[in-house]
């Protein structure tokens, strides 16, 4: 939905660079540049970043933050730069370094997650410092936002014979795209997956390692593999979990998105039907039709929430999303959808509906609007304080990076003409998630054709041994994905194999989270990737966890 004309700038020729700007560029370019006369990059790699207590009232006590500063523009360095935020838990045993921490999205920030979640990786400060950061265009490091009207999408018109109103959809998804463009500042001409590796390896040196050591989540796995691809020689101990796919075209993952969570829905509602207090009752056939009843009342008849906006049937498909990612959370959805149900209440529903895909998460930060959009960027490039971030920074920033990600930008007609033909597969995949997932395709409409770096380079990477983690029941990035994708990267890749259900292993199964720790800590591979059991379901009812 983002639009932001921009030329590939040309590469500056550096005169008399030292040797050790030269050893450095060789490392941080694509392949494909590497012959040719680069920028210099030194002074980037030679920061020493000044840690401190993070400020604000969700931080705990020992985590520290501080900033690396990266080129805007790699290929033009003296034309400007951002700041990107860092955060930490020190080591409490002997170090051997740092591990980086990505927990998906993508446009998911890292710092408040670590702040939240950090209890789930205190093993690992064992022997790292567990480190994380905010992606440029996320969170506190120039953060993307599509204005206070947020990233609402125009319908897709659901007949064939709607010339019409296809027309009018590509006219409000550029309209949408200019304001989005209006409000995100220089960052989105140089936001995408490419660039942050780029980001990242720069804080590999500023953090002191002469390798990554590097866990990610969901699309993290996507940066990771990136970076394998751009930087082999400085890549240590890799953990992908809940791997994102390298090939598929976006209609191709959101058929598969679309299949995976009704599948997750299906499950759900097998579970919640057994419980007196599921809102949809307990015949198992009736649930699922009022589901499809409830998303479509609310598409017709929206209901105000509590945060001055309103609360459609496509919102609900989204939280719904959100909430299937983890059995855990299966408690707490019941709770929140009998709320919308009963009460007609969305606060509890709300908290799922984050935007993006990543971890399982524990609250909605988005209600927290900052000031007004133009307020929001500083042209410097340094951090926004964390009260400042838009409140629909993830969504932003979720398009702008997948639409930075992909080469390919199908005019009005071909679009209209594969909404038409990809209909009737998504709403046979789905008939709850199949329309949402549809829409996703128009994301890009109007934004010029991002890199195709990922789909054509991110092969056959010569590194070391790297772990990928598969979900045989991961509703978001189906297990073939995981199998798909070691096979391109190569031999490099050992596929560690989860039977359980939701989206990532490490925070769900303590098999996963002991291998993937006995890994980075230790450089421990089960043998030939090795397998872990389903952990049991959550107990149903007020018992169960949420």
């Amino acid at each position: 939905m983002l639009a932001m004309l921009s030329t590939r700038p040309g590469v500056r020729r550096c005169a008399g660079a030292s040797a050790l700007a030269l050893a450095l560029l060789g490392a941080a370019l694509p392949a494909a540049a590497a012959d040719r006369p680069q920028p210099d990059l030194t002074r980037f790699y030679r920061q020493h970043p000044v840690w401190a207590a993070c400020q604000g009232p969700d931080m705990p006590e020992d985590l520290q933050c501080a900033k690396v500063t990266v080129p805007l523009d790699y290929a033009r360095p003296d034309a400007g730069t951002l700041d990107v935020a860092l955060a930490r838990y020190r080591a409490t045993g002997t170090s051997h370094g740092s591990v980086v921490l990505n927990f998906g999205g993508p446009g998911g920030a890292g710092i408040p997650e670590l702040a939240s979640q950090g209890r789930q990786f205190m093993d690992l400060t064992n022997g790292y410092d567990v480190v994380t950061f905010d992606p440029r265009g996320v969170g506190r490091s120039s953060p993307v936002s599509c204005g206070v009207g947020g990233v609402a999408v125009p319908a897709v018109p659901r007949q064939d014979s709607e010339a019409g109103r296809s027309r009018e959809l590509f006219r409000q998804l550029r309209q949408v795209a200019e304001e989005c463009a209006r409000n995100s500042g220089p960052v989105l001409s140089h936001i995408g997956t490419v660039n942050a590796s780029r980001d990242l390896d720069v804080i590999r040196q500023a953090l002191g390692d002469s390798r990554l050591n590097y866990l990610g989540f969901s699309y993290g796995t996507r940066l990771g593999a990136v970076y394998a691809a751009q930087f082999p020689d400085r890549t240590g101990r890799l953990v992908l979990d809940g791997v994102d796919t390298l090939t598929e075209s976006p209609a191709e993952q959101g058929l598969a998105g679309a299949e995976g969570q009704q599948t997750a829905l299906d499950d759900f509602l097998d579970w919640c039907t057994a419980d007196v207090g599921c809102p949809f009752g307990q015949d198992r056939r009736r649930a699922g039709d009022e589901v499809i009843r409830l998303v479509r009342a609310l598409d017709r008849d929206p209901v105000p929430t509590g945060f001055g906006g309103s609360f459609s049937g496509q919102d609900l498909v989204g939280a719904l999303g959100q909430g299937l990612y983890s059995r855990q959370s299966w408690p707490s959805l019941e709770r929140a959808l009998a709320s919308l149900v009963e009460d007609g209440d969305t606060r509890r529903v709300l908290g799922f509906a984050t935007g993006g895909i990543g971890l399982p998460r524990d609250r909605y930060a988005a209600d927290r609007a900052g000031p007004a959009p133009g307020d929001r960027h500083r042209a410097d490039g340094g951090l926004v304080d964390a009260a400042d971030i838009p409140a629909d920074n993830l969504p932003a920033a979720l398009m702008a990076i997948n639409c930075a990600d992909d080469p390919d930008r199908p005019a009005a007609a071909r679009l209209t003409e594969e909404m038409r033909t990809l209909r009737a597969a998504y709403d046979h995949a789905s008939p709850v998630f199949g329309r949402y997932r549809l829409t996703q395709l128009l994301l890009c409409y109007g934004r010029p054709a991002g890199t195709d770096f990922i789909r054509e380079r991110v092969k056959d990477v010569h590194t070391a041994k790297m772990l990928l983690v598969g979900t045989r029941g991961d509703p978001a990035t189906p297990y073939r994905w995981t199998v798909e994708t070691a096979r391109r990267l190569g031999p490099s890749a050992v596929v560690l194999d989860n039977k359980g259900e939701g989206h990532t292993g490490y925070s769900s199964s303590m098999c996963v989270h002991q291998k993937v720790n006995d890994f980075l800590l230790y450089g421990t591979l089960p043998a030939g990737g090795g397998s872990c059991p389903a952990d049991a379901a959550p107990a149903a009812g007020p018992e169960g966890t949420g």
